[in-house]
């Protein structure tokens, strides 16, 4: 019988989201690419993709961290999102296979970097950018912003047969006053409401993270709290 993957890393460590505490998230190599089918399954226990590999919280102290996805067939936006889908009405989107440029892989940099989103400050290389995001088990593509000719965003996805999975989103710093991350989810959820699609999976929501709180704005919603999927209807009401 085929081995589908094996742990290649499993260490408690700093937590990167909230400081004090530990983390334990085990890497899990796989050795194929998944079937649609699987991948759904996969988002669905909670997965995270890096690379090649599957990775969800098993953390031996803390539980902040929780799954998050929107049902896109029921999804609303309030007010102030309706306001920020006609802030970008400017801009082109274009989907397709993710892919690598040069341009990308700066734009990347000066998002991570002038956001205070990186660590040790260093910048990606093609390496790092290739193996991070487009070495994927799963189908992977890429949303592309442009006003113009003029590259400003790329959301890169992961896809199954009836959901998708935000992997990363970079935007250009000059153009904050668009909240282009907000614009992203909304583009996102639209796409995969369109094509008839079922959830679509922000990631981890973590209430006391500043860079991970945005992602419990958008109702209804739905948390992976103790083993199962839980909704919530609107702030604070499950």
């Amino acid at each position: 019988m085929q081995v589908r993957e094996q742990v290649v890393h499993d260490e408690v460590e700093p937590c990167p989201y909230l400081e004090g505490e530990q983390a334990r998230m085990p890497l899990r190599w796989q050795f194929r690419g998944l079937a649609p089918q699987e991948f759904d399954r996969c988002l669905d226990a909670g997965d995270r993709r890096v690379g090649r590999m599957l990775y969800r919280t098993a953390c031996p102290s803390c539980t902040a961290c929780e799954p998050i996805r929107i049902p896109v067939d029921q999804f609303r936006p309030t007010r102030s999102q309706k306001r920020v889908w006609k802030r970008n009405a400017d801009l082109k989107v274009e989907t397709g296979p993710a892919s690598f440029s040069e341009e990308k892989l700066a734009l990347y940099n000066r998002h991570k970097i002038e956001r205070g989103l990186s660590r040790n400050e260093q910048e990606m290389t093609r390496r790092g950018y290739e193996g991070w995001f487009l070495q994927s088990c799963a189908r992977t593509v890429e949303m592309r912003y442009t006003l113009g000719d003029k590259l400003v965003a790329v959301g890169i996805l992961d896809l199954g047969t009836r959901d998708s999975s935000s992997v990363y989103f970079y935007f250009d710093p000059d153009e904050s006053r668009r909240s282009l991350g907000t614009f992203s989810v909304l583009m996102e959820v639209a796409w995969l409401r369109q094509g008839g699609g079922r959830y679509h999976y922000l990631g981890l929501y973590v209430e006391r993270c500043a860079h991970l709180v945005y992602k419990a704005s958008y109702f209804p919603h739905e948390r992976r709290i103790d083993g199962a999927w839980r909704p919530f209807a609107e702030a604070g009401h499950p």
